[in-house]
């Protein structure tokens, strides 16, 4: 999946996250909320050489070429969301599940691609949760109507679930 879906899904989750804990949508709470689900969904493409996120973290991301880790590996693993747990752990309840489900929200949804998540890392074994012939290919047609599907979703729950009564 492309930058842009795993943004849009790390959003969809700081949202839920947000109904969740009954935050306000007018808050700054819930503004650093969908920053950081904004930019939690696609840094587990930090093992990806060229991605905005291994530009953006650029000796973390040297580090990982280094270390020979390959894309959806470690960093769309089970052991790097312990690992990512473990590190949020001083965080308030609000932004630690914002944060860990927004970063969860990328092998998730990378799931639904055809080369599929080593999610047991390091097993090397490769887990999709759809047939091939109905896999979601990177920059593909179905990832474009993946991707509205997923910004109608952002767009549409905080009218529905966040905004005070009597705002409509």
């Amino acid at each position: 999946m492309l930058q842009k879906t795993h943004s849009l899904a790390g959003v969809l989750a700081a949202e839920g996250v947000m109904i969740y804990f009954q935050q306000p949508l007018i808050s700054w709470e819930s503004g650093a909320a969908l920053l950081i689900g904004c930019l939690a969904g696609p840094l587990a493409d930090i093992d990806k050489k060229g991605s905005t996120m291994a530009k953006v973290f650029l000796p973390l991301s040297y580090l990982l070429q280094f270390l020979g880790v390959k894309h959806r590996t470690l960093t769309h693993s089970i052991v790097a969301l312990i690992a990512l747990a473990f590190l949020l752990s001083p965080l308030s309840n609000f932004f630690y599940w914002t944060c860990l489900l927004a970063y969860a929200s990328h092998p998730l949804i990378d799931l639904l691609n055809e080369q599929g998540v080593a999610l047991f890392w390091p097993w090397k074994r490769k887990f999709r949760i759809l047939p091939k012939f109905m896999a979601i290919d990177t920059g593909s047609f179905g990832e474009s109507v993946f991707c509205m599907i997923l910004l109608v979703a952002v767009i549409v729950i905080p009218f529905v679930y966040l905004l005070p009564k009597g705002m409509l």
